[in-house]
């Protein structure tokens, strides 16, 4: 299965912003589909190391976390 998250939401809202990045690294990672996520909007401010170093959502990882496991499995992260 091919599917593509987008993310929306910035730093403002870090659950939100966390939840499209923990699907995907927690969801389409561990069933292997192929998967991509695309940031638009405020979420290309997460693209930035620093601010998505910051990023602490409730009830999800960090988003630092997130990200290097969607890279350490060749996740392709538009922005």
């Amino acid at each position: 299965m091919k599917v593509l998250y987008l993310a929306t939401t910035g730093a403002s809202d870090p659950t939100r912003a966390s939840i499209p990045l923990h699907i995907a690294a927690n969801g389409s990672v561990e069933v292997d589909h192929e998967s991509a996520v695309v940031l638009v909007g405020d979420a290309t401010e997460l693209a930035s190391q620093e601010t998505a170093e910051r990023v602490e959502g409730v009830g999800v990882p960090p988003a630092r976390d997130l990200f290097r496991k969607l890279l350490d499995n060749n996740v392709p992260v538009y922005v």
